[in-house]
């Protein structure tokens, strides 16, 4: 079974899933947020999904960030609608500025790199690799 990371914002959220082994981390899109339901249950009747992690956005100081309200409601609304997957929080801090520095490290474009549905994917897949390997840790 998959697990889905979810970099979930106000306007769009950046996507990414794992293989069915749970060893590589892949962007897989990036949604509008209105949409997002509709997509994590379109995908989740196609794909094996066992959790779905969402980042949980807080300030460097630790403290709620302005978005960990909405990510909460939606993961609370994800749960009663989807209760055949886990869902767990992940922090998120500094996944946009690592998910430019990949970007520029990798050689994009400057005008590619300005494409914040982009920059929100790569976040996603930030958030699951890290949680993939936090997970493993813990083992």
């Amino acid at each position: 079974m998959r697990i889905l990371a979810i970099d979930y914002g106000k306007r769009r959220c950046g996507i990414a899933v794992t293989d069915t082994l749970q060893i590589i981390a892949n962007g897989l899109c990036t949604v509008d947020t209105p949409r997002l339901m509709d997509f994590l249950k379109d995908y989740v009747k196609r794909e094996p999904v066992e959790t779905i992690v969402m980042g949980l956005p807080t300030q460097t100081n630790g403290e709620a960030s302005e978005n960990q309200q909405r990510v909460l409601q939606f993961a609370a609304r994800l749960k009663k609608e989807m209760p055949q997957c886990s869902v767990e929080f992940y922090d998120e801090r500094f996944t946009s500025v690592m998910a430019h520095r990949v970007m520029l490290d990798s050689g994009i474009g400057k005008m590619k790199r300005r494409d914040k549905a982009l920059t929100d994917e790569i976040s996603a897949c930030i958030i699951l690799q890290d949680f993939m390997e936090h997970r493993r840790f813990l083992k």
